[in-house]
């Protein structure tokens, strides 16, 4: 290896980003004691802010050691098309006739548990959606997921030990429950159409996996909080007035054509800008549209692709020295401190690969994708809707991090053992 100064200081600046990661929630409490420069606080604070934040650090650092040209040709090597997909994804998402339908269909299959219909609306929502993702892609399930147990969970007094282990199991359940097509996942996403893997191979060899993974996950979980649970979603279901059919068929063309033309940013961002002259068109049929939500969301996912591109040098590296054991345990571990799309983006430039090391790179990168917030593209908008609902309205990263071990032990478990 002979990085450049400029790599270099990627490495040193993406490592601060991750330390600032793990420290938000220290100044989010300083925001409460120091009042008089709570503002600032609150802006260190926000996860959201972080890789952006250390991106325009770097790009500083760029502009003055290389010039102008060089800082501008390396934004334009980027490719921001998740973000902005990301983006778009969640506000379609998160609307209101997408939530009821949502909602009512998982009332409907709640009340079929054995275990009454609050725990079984519960498991639905920890099951179902992650593996629902798998064809309205991740970011669309976790918006879902997060808007629901908010509405209807978090913001009804429960534990916060119940908080975080319920968003250890959602982060994780979503990252595998993506990889029963070819398109849905991120990390697969960006590997499938050089390796040839269609929805019929992801099936065979990952979803099934992934599916058991999910439903285990879920089940467990909701027997552990079943008393917890017992009243609190039928008590609080929401009451409120049909939505027309054609508005909600009109919501659901919008997300499905969306999510058709995921690769091609200027049609489904086209389609999202007609979609909210639509919202303003009939406002009655919204709530809040979660624009501030999204947005910060695909500063995160910006920040980290700007970041992110100069950490190829040794994380290619690091990963081609591997075996196909060492790799899957290490994209597991790696994928804490690094998207797990672009570990397997860096892992499809090398050619010559066994089929062994692919799935090892693939199923280790989804397992730990669960693991904090930057593991998953979908992570930081389940972050973004949640984290109010905790003390000082900050999700603390190592409490995540502990919560979303065992599930991510299970997944593992599936993966390598199955």
């Amino acid at each position: 290896m002979n990085p450049s100064v400029i790599q270099m200081l990627g490495a040193a600046l993406f490592a601060a980003a991750l330390l600032h990661t793990f420290s938000t929630s220290y100044f989010e409490r300083l925001a409460h004691r120091n009042v008089s420069h709570a503002g600032l606080w609150h802006l260190l604070g926000e996860v959201e802010i972080v890789f952006g934040f250390w991106a325009m650090v770097l790009m500083v650092f760029m502009f003055s050691l290389e010039g102008k040209q060089a800082g501008t040709d390396y934004l334009e090597s980027r490719n921001f098309t998740e973000p902005m997909f990301v983006f778009a994804i969640m506000v379609i998402a998160g609307t209101k006739p997408i939530l009821q339908l949502v909602g009512s269909s998982v009332n409907r299959l709640g009340r079929l548990s054995p275990l009454g219909a609050d725990v079984g609306v519960f498991f639905c929502v920890l099951a179902l959606l992650p593996l629902l993702g798998s064809f309205i892609t991740e970011p669309a399930a976790m918006t879902v997921a997060a808007l629901i147990l908010q509405d209807r969970l978090f913001s009804k007094g429960l534990s916060t030990k119940f908080k975080y282990a319920t968003i250890g199991v959602l982060f994780v359940n979503i990252s595998i429950g993506g990889t029963l097509t070819s398109y849905a996942a991120p990390p697969v996403l960006m590997v499938a159409g050089k390796w040839g893997w269609d929805t019929s191979f992801m099936l065979t060899q990952f979803g099934w996996k992934a599916a058991l993974a999910v439903i285990i996950n879920a089940a467990a979980l909701t027997l552990i909080f079943r008393r917890q649970l017992k009243g609190l979603v039928s008590e609080n279901e929401p009451k409120e007035t049909a939505i027309p059919l054609p508005v909600v068929l009109i919501h659901l063309f919008f997300l499905t054509s969306v999510v058709v033309f995921a690769h091609n940013p200027k049609v489904f961002m086209g389609l999202f800008l007609f979609f909210l002259g639509f919202t303003s068109a009939y406002p009655r049929y919204q709530d809040r549209i979660i624009l501030r939500e999204g947005l910060l969301v695909a500063f995160f996912l910006a920040g980290l692709v700007v970041l992110g591109g100069q950490q190829q040098w040794w994380l290619q590296t690091l990963l081609t020295r591997m075996n196909e054991t060492a790799v899957f345990f290490g994209a597991t571990a790696l994928t804490a401190v690094t998207d797990n799309a672009a570990l397997t983006y860096l892992g499809s430039l090398v050619d010559g690969l066994s089929p062994a090391f692919k799935y090892a790179l693939v199923a280790g990168a989804v397992t730990g994708g669960g693991l904090t917030v930057i593991a998953n593209a979908p992570n930081p908008a389940g972050f973004s809707i949640l984290r109010g609902n905790f003390p000082d309205g900050a999700i603390n990263p190592g409490w995540l991090l502990a919560a979303a071990v065992p599930p991510t032990l299970i997944a593992l478990v599936a993966f390598w053992f199955c």
